[in-house]
């Protein structure tokens, strides 16, 4: 299984619009505007779960950038290659396997994802925020940008149009980057809610990145349910592939 070629593609497309500073600009703003916002706005007044503000949103908020990325990323460049250029039929066509396509499209999400969430641990450093060490930290991030990746191949191959990959965006991400505990802690909230957001995989991203970040153990139940939703995504991914072409 050889998943460069398809990795390749989705690289060489990122390298083209990287290289425009309108895109930078717009993949960080977001996410950076919350920074500012609330980390030099009220970060050093106020403390969280006995560190302050800034500490704790600064991994959630690296871990919405990576989600957000990972999967618009990947679902707008697989829509519109599939639904308007038809090149997303030349690699169907190849002798290659659904897993591989799969893998090759993750990992360029992936990449994309993790790419645009390090301005986030950079411009966290000029606010005085420490750099992240622990490898658990690390090994969370990845498995989110894989995790909303996978979602985001699900998306891709079954738009029917390209607005129909913001059904996606506005219905699950966004939710999500707001209410799993990126700028609050969730376990003040009421048991039915909590419950609910107990179940969503952003949760437990948010969790062990955040663990990760301020050097504190991680709930193995937590890696436990990121290492599942990883996985059911790229079984989908996979399936949605095959769907596709019936």
């Amino acid at each position: 299984m050889n998943i460069w070629p398809v990795f390749l593609r989705e690289m060489m497309i990122f390298g083209n619009r990287i290289r425009k500073p309108g895109y930078v600009v717009a993949t960080m703003m977001t996410p950076l505007l919350y920074l500012v916002t609330f980390g030099l706005g009220i970060g050093r007044r106020f403390s969280v779960e006995g560190s302050s503000y800034l500490l704790f949103i600064v991994p959630g908020i690296c871990a919405m950038s990576a989600m957000t990325n990972s999967f618009t990323g990947i679902a707008t460049s697989l829509a519109v290659g599939r639904l308007h250029y038809k090149s997303i039929e030349e690699i169907l066509v190849s002798p290659v396997s659904y897993k591989t396509i799969a893998l090759g499209e993750i990992a360029g999400g992936a990449v994309r994802g993790i790419f645009s969430s390090c301005f986030i641990l950079v411009a966290a450093l000029f606010m005085g925020a420490s750099f992240p060490v622990d490898p658990f930290f690390y090994g969370a991030w990845v498995l989110t940008t894989v995790m909303f990746a996978s979602l985001g191949v699900v998306a891709g191959f079954n738009a029917r149009s390209h607005e129909d990959t913001s059904v996606y965006s506005n219905f699950i991400i966004m939710p999500m980057s707001f209410f799993c505990g990126t700028f609050f802690p969730i376990d003040k909230l009421p048991p039915a809610i909590n419950w609910f957001l107990q179940v969503l995989p952003f949760t437990h991203s948010v969790a062990c990145m955040r663990a990760g970040y301020r050097h504190e153990a991680i709930h193995p139940g937590h890696l436990a349910v990121l290492a599942f939703f990883c996985a059911a995504g790229v079984l989908l991914s996979i399936l949605s592939i095959r769907r596709s072409l019936k």
